[in-house]
Order: C-alpha cells, then sequence, then structure tokens
C-alpha cells in the first residue's frame, strides 16, 4: 500500500468504517468505546437487504502497526479468526491478511474450496482497506 502502516491501523481502529472495507459486511449497528481494545466488540450486519444477518466482530489481538487479531462471526456459516500484519517497506508497507475457520459448518467445507473463496474475497478486501487507509480515511 502506497501508505505508512499507521494509516492501515488508523482505519482498522475506526470500528465505523467496517462494512467499507470488508466485503460482505453491509452496515454497523454499533461500536464498543473501547474498540480495538481486545474484548471490546463492533457490531454489523451480513449479506444483502432483506436477508441481512447481525453479528460481531471481536477483537482479540491489537499491536498497532504491526498486527491486529479479530474473531470474526457471521452465523450460521460460522467464525473465523482474521489476522492482519503489516510491514513497513519504503513509503508504503505490504498488508497480508489470513483468515482460519474456527467455529461451524464452514470448518467443514474443503480446504481448497474454502481457500479459493477467501482468497478472492480478501483480495478486494485489502483493495478497499488501501483506498481508505492510501486516502487518510478516519484521521478526522
Amino acid at each position: 500500500m502506497n501508505c505508512p502502516p499507521e494509516n492501515v491501523f488508523t482505519v482498522l481502529a475506526d470500528g465505523w468504517l467496517y462494512p467499507s472495507w470488508v466485503v460482505g459486511a453491509s452496515r454497523m449497528r454499533n461500536v464498543d468505546a473501547a474498540w480495538p481494545t481486545p474484548g471490546s466488540a463492533i457490531h454489523h450486519s451480513v449479506g444483502v437487504w432483506p436477508a441481512l444477518i447481525d453479528d460481531s466482530t471481536s477483537a482479540l489481538e491489537w499491536d498497532p502497526p504491526r498486527h491486529a487479531l479479530f474473531k470474526a462471526r457471521g452465523w450460521p456459516i460460522g467464525e473465523a479468526h482474521v489476522a492482519l500484519d503489516v510491514k513497513a517497506r519504503g513509503d508504503g508497507c505490504v498488508v497480508r491478511i489470513t483468515e482460519e475457520a474456527t467455529a461451524g459448518p464452514g470448518r467443514f467445507v474443503p480446504l481448497f474450496l474454502r481457500d479459493s473463496v477467501i482468497r478472492t474475497r480478501n483480495v478486494e478486501t485489502l483493495r478497499r482497506l488501501a483506498f481508505l487507509a492510501e486516502g487518510g480515511a478516519g484521521t478526522a
């Protein structure tokens, strides 16, 4: 990304921006005042109206500007741990996202199928995150 790692974490720290960069998230309902402190949560909906599912994502680890780990819930599909690791490179940074199903029926989808869908989704997720971080979202 063409921005410092701190810009990425500024976007991640603004829970209200979550549906702007996470593919599948459609709206925010609430953001805990302590977000993104570990144990805090953001409350969002996934899907497309009228088939919206209300759920949440909680912070498990928060170490800006290097690492964040979240538990994303999307029942009835399940839960996943989503890690974002950021490293400075030149005038910008490299962001790596990894996602692992941890609960629910999504765990039983064969890995080669699950990974291909997640990879495609996360390419767009990182593209959206880059637009926000490079544009200075969450700084005002």
